[in-house]
């Protein structure tokens, strides 16, 4: 296979909104000794990358920007010492590239792609070897495309310092990548679901997913007591919090007194808090875990529980878009409608 020399990408040359978002053309480089070339099948996209392009992520970011940090691919070619991949094996690449194994620190932390390093919104990406995580084989390039970012989180959230076990209660806040995943692994897991959503249609795709209990928090808004009564006034083992302060103060009004986990991942939820939640999370001896993606190593055990549990973990996507159409993809995402991934199909 002849190596291309160019590539087209999506840049943002002026942060503020996705619509400045241009697609272009710059140079391939050569994959460095330790480094392989990627072609870029599909690239799912996520909350995250809505706040890059508004400027609201709070991180130093490169000049135009290359934006995304989620792709599956195929290796076109190998730097001089790679050695365990061959040309035409399909790979992922891990949300942060240099995030082997263990904790994540700063110097990790500016590998992440698509906010502190280019992303891989492109045709053609170089990343570093030890980056790669082969897909597992029943996966189209577009479902695997979800599985760095969303997945991984799920994964990470429920399989941290006290890992989820079977008869364990999770609570998923809503319908986006990550609860869908996170649903996903917790009936894998044995555990039982109950999952909130504005909309009833949504609700019940969750409740084809696995979800055992389902709640519409807009017809029931005190839904933290409606999670009490389900689980007989124990509360839950998990929550997937994803909405920020809208949701704190109820999920840990839900939370299992003394034993509990909140996995902190983002903050969807437009509506302000209820109150301080200091107290309540004494009161309720409620563990907060702050959640950022995952390594390589746990990308690699997730990827067992898929490939082990294929039915029950087929990733969800809600819509595919041509990559002339990034910027559309970018406005179905924000509109919230989808239920589980949005992904562009790249090659």
């Amino acid at each position: 296979m002849t190596t291309p020399s160019v590539t087209r990408q999506y840049q943002l040359p002026q942060i503020g909104t996705y619509n400045n978002l241009v697609l272009t053309e710059g140079q391939v480089p050569l994959p460095r000794a330790n480094e392989v070339l990627l072609k870029v099948h599909a690239v799912s996209l996520q909350f995250r990358d809505l706040i890059v392009s508004k400027g609201l992520y709070g991180v130093p970011m490169p000049d135009n920007l290359i934006p995304c940090s989620d792709m599956a691919g195929e290796i076109i070619a190998l730097g001089k010492v790679v050695q365990n991949w061959k040309v035409g094996d399909r790979v992922c690449s891990n949300f942060a590239t240099d995030h082997i194994h263990g904790p994540t620190n700063p110097a990790i932390q500016k590998s992440s792609l698509g906010a502190q390093s280019h992303g891989v919104l492109t045709q053609y990406k170089v990343v570093p070897a030890h980056s790669l995580v082969a897909i597992p084989e029943h996966l189209s390039y577009e479902e695997a495309s979800t599985l760095p970012c969303a997945a991984l989180t799920a994964y990470n959230a429920l399989n941290g310092p006290v890992p989820i076990k079977a008869g364990d209660y999770v609570l998923v806040l809503g319908t986006g990548g990550v609860s869908i995943a996170a649903l996903q692994f917790a009936v894998a897991a044995g555990a039982t679901v109950i999952a909130t959503s504005s909309s009833d249609e949504k609700l019940k795709i969750a409740s084809k997913l696995g979800a055992k209990h389902v709640i519409n928090y807009n017809k029931t808004p005190q839904w933290d007591e409606e999670i009490k009564k389900i689980t007989k006034d124990v509360g839950v083992d998990h929550v997937i919090e994803v909405g920020g302060p809208g949701t704190l103060q109820k999920s840990i009004n839900s939370t299992r007194v003394g034993s509990g986990y909140i996995h902190i991942i983002g903050f969807v939820s437009q509506d302000k808090g209820d109150s301080n939640p200091i107290l309540p999370l004494i009161r309720n001896a409620v563990t907060l875990r702050g959640i950022q993606i995952g390594s390589v190593a746990q990308f690699e055990d997730m990827n067992r529980l898929i490939t082990a549990n294929p039915d029950v973990t087929r990733p969800v996507i809600d819509r595919v878009f041509a990559f002339e159409k990034a910027i559309d993809a970018y406005a179905h995402l924000e509109s919230q409608k989808h239920v589980g991934k949005v992904v562009v199909k790249v090659a």
